[in-house]
């Protein structure tokens, strides 16, 4: 599903964001990447949708080798995955159904189509009540539920995510975690970076602990392992 070998990436600065990187995610996992600020993070998850590429190794993600990956084909790669970020990223005048339809738009898929897997998740993610609204009309927690809708419509074998709880409050946290779940429990592989010790330490699962670049800490079934 996703590997790493022997991974490098040095910015043009000279930091080192990744050191030496070798590790294997499989099919229908849920893992959580913790780290301390500047650890590499952030990095590590762009590296995996081919945000940035790394200066040595190879990645493998969904069969396709990311370091040779022509840039043309990336937005097509991009397609097999998901990816949920902390800021939502929705575009501010298209409706929750819009939104989440135009993952599918792109890829010119049929129209009843579109509107039946658009229903079905604003169903799993609880906002069929929503799709007319525009973003600026829902909650924040809303809004990470219709950026986690439009990361699943396609069906993707893997999402990706970054601190996508890191702007909401505790409970509504929780909610989306509950759907992250749900995601998980039907098959898909999940790779969450998270600041959240909570989360982390309630809701166990495998742990992958990032520090200068370098994976200090693999775990089934891990805590937090940090002060927050």
């Amino acid at each position: 599903m996703i590997t790493m070998s022997n991974v490098y990436k040095t910015y043009d600065n000279g930091v080192q964001a990744a050191n030496g990187i070798t590790v294997k995610i499989k099919q229908g996992e849920f893992v959580y990447v913790v780290g301390p600020s500047g650890a590499g993070k952030s990095t590590f998850i762009k590296m995996m949708y081919r945000e940035q590429k790394p200066t040595t190794g190879s990645i493998n993600v969904n069969g396709l080798s990311l370091e040779t990956l022509a840039e043309r084909d990336v937005p097509y790669f991009r397609r097999q995955i998901g990816v949920i970020f902390q800021n939502f990223r929705l575009l501010p005048k298209l409706t929750v159904h819009e939104n989440v339809a135009f993952a599918l738009e792109v890829i010119e898929e049929e129209r009843d189509v579109i509107n039946q897997r658009v229903k079905d998740v604003l169903k799993l993610v609880k906002l069929e009540h929503k799709a007319d609204s525009l973003p600026n009309q829902l909650s924040g927690g809303e809004q990470q539920r219709v950026a986690i809708a439009r990361a699943i419509v396609n069906q993707p074998k893997v999402v990706i995510a970054d601190e996508p709880t890191g702007n909401l409050d505790m409970d509504t946290a929780w909610e989306i975690m509950d759907i992250f779940r749900e995601i998980n429990e039907r098959g898909t592989t999940v790779v969450m970076a998270t600041h959240n010790a909570d989360i982390v330490n309630t809701l166990r699962h495998r742990v992958i602990a990032i520090e200068g670049g370098k994976i200090v800490r693999d775990e089934m079934e891990g805590g937090y392992g940090y002060e927050s």
